[in-house]
């Protein structure tokens, strides 16, 4: 009997067979160490692969098995973290230049709760630079690739995290969600993403980018993972002033949605494309088949949605980005003389171009004379988006949407810096009011590429969201696909 390549397992799979003894925890990371070395230069996923940290992780997992102590639920599972979130004594480069020598000094409150449960940490993902991008096209050091097409992208600013599950370099990764960026390359990728409820995972030892939409949360090949995972990271912290102080929630999965009622916001999909439009709405037949109803809900204000992240989202990353001084931590300018020339060419050489870009812009909408007319305007539109949703709960319990416009485009294709913010213009909705959504595959495009479905639900509503997604994702059974490129048995 051919034995099961370990890549094909799920996270619960490979920890329940580590606890039964059928696999060491030091065979499970070499393996998948193995994997990283083979696909990770083709693929991109990886900033740092930390190996010998996984190893002895490891190590002390098998002897703890061996005198019979109570193994983490995520016990010898690989877990990828996106490089904008703190290992202690590691690097966090954040895909940019300007922390390439940054060593971080403590660790991340989802970090340490993962390495409580056992869980093996593979190495730190590629990202958009700041984590600002849709397409990873922005990271400083190299692309991250599609591991269905190499010439398309993976998505951003998650990028690396999406490719590592898809191509199981590793079965969950963590990422960060300020407008998609979770959702959007687990969509590309054919992998599930979620966001969670604003507050519900600590966002403290994340490198902040937008701090009142920013939000950490996973990736994995399957949604059971996905709740094993919240059920690890989705605790209070009292590090993070923004953390929900809730207890911490347990996932029961079931596989039906009888009486479940799903709002479908038509007018603001109208502009899908007919292939786009046609898979989104044998997605909604699926949906039925499995008990629920579809009702039509008014989300129409949702069309102002990229406007006004693009000037918040940008307000906040120009403050947040501020202690990038070239004083404290980072790169500093060989060449300065002077502190002003510390500052300013610092920042130059440390900062890619998108990254000023939105700096620039944010500055702009703070300063005074354009305040009232840009920033605090968006502020009274994004209100106005929440009590929209509040509006379409009262008459369904989640909403249905595609996750982006198409499946994944080729590298170095959009130019056009608004054509590729439209690409957030279904996922940038949920972070303005704080709602949690995950994206799980529906299916494959005329490109053979991956599609997704979105799912949104009301704050706080972890639970549910995740239990109809499962339900959706045991009747198409689509997570169980692996890109054939990275399907082979690892030597």
């Amino acid at each position: 009997m051919t034995q099961t390549p370990l890549h094909h397992f799920s996270a619960a799979q490979l920890r329940e067979s580590f606890v039964k003894g059928e696999y060491t925890a030091v065979a499970i990371a070499e393996y998948f160490l193995k994997r990283i070395e083979q696909h990770n230069q083709q693929l991109g996923a990886f900033l740092s692969i930390l190996g010998p940290r996984m190893l002895l992780k490891a190590e002390a997992l098998d002897r703890k098995r061996a005198h019979n102590k109570p193994l983490g639920r995520l016990a010898a599972v690989p877990v990828a973290i996106k490089d904008n979130m703190h290992i202690a004594q590691e690097i966090t480069s954040c895909g940019s230049k300007f922390l390439h020598n940054y060593r971080a000094p403590f660790e991340a409150t989802a970090v340490r709760l993962l390495e409580e449960e056992d869980a093996l940490i593979t190495g730190k993902t590629n990202l958009d630079e700041f984590a600002m991008g849709s397409s990873n096209e922005h990271s400083a050091y190299f692309n991250a690739h599609n591991p269905w097409d190499l010439g398309c992208t993976p998505g951003g600013s998650s990028g690396g995290s999406a490719a590592a599950v898809s191509a199981r370099l590793s079965l969950i990764a963590t990422g960060s969600d300020t407008g998609g960026s979770i959702r959007q390359p687990a969509g590309f990728c054919g992998v599930v993403g979620y966001k969670p409820t604003y507050g519900r995972v600590s966002r403290y030892g994340l490198v902040a980018f937008g701090s009142s939409l920013d939000q950490i949360g996973p990736f994995a090949t399957s949604v059971e993972d996905i709740a094993l995972t919240m059920e690890t990271i989705g605790r209070h912290c009292p590090l993070d002033s923004t953390s929900l102080d809730l207890p911490a929630e347990s996932y029961h999965l079931g596989t039906d949605l009888k009486d479940i009622k799903i709002g479908i916001p038509r007018h603001f999909l109208e502009n899908l494309k007919p292939e786009a439009k046609k898979h989104f709405e044998d997605n909604l037949q699926i949906l039925r088949s499995l008990g629920a109803t579809t009702v039509d809900i008014n989300l129409d204000i949702l069309k102002y949605s990229i406007a006004v992240y693009y000037i918040l989202a940008t307000a906040e990353a120009s403050t947040n980005l501020a202690r990038f001084d070239g004083i404290r931590y980072g790169l500093r300018a060989k060449d300065a003389k002077t502190l002003d020339e510390v500052y300013e060419l610092s920042r130059k050489e440390g900062f890619g171009r998108e990254v000023k870009k939105r700096i620039m812009l944010g500055t702009y909408v703070l300063s005074a004379g354009y305040q009232d007319a840009f920033y605090k305007k968006a502020q009274k539109v994004r209100t106005l988006m929440i009590e929209a949703f509040d509006q379409a709960f009262a008459s369904c319990d989640a909403v249905a949407m595609p996750v982006a416009p198409s499946s994944a485009f080729p590298l170095q294709s959009i130019n056009d810096p608004l054509e590729m913010y439209l690409q957030d213009i279904f996922t940038i909705p949920a972070n303005l009011a704080g709602l949690p959504a995950i994206s799980v595959p529906s299916g494959f495009d005329a490109r053979n590429m991956p599609l997704g479905l979105q799912l949104i639900g009301p704050q706080m509503c972890d639970v549910p969201l995740i239990q109809y997604a499962h339900a959706f994702e045991q009747a198409t059974q689509l997570t169980r696909k692996i890109p054939p490129l990275f399907d082979g048995l690892t030597s």
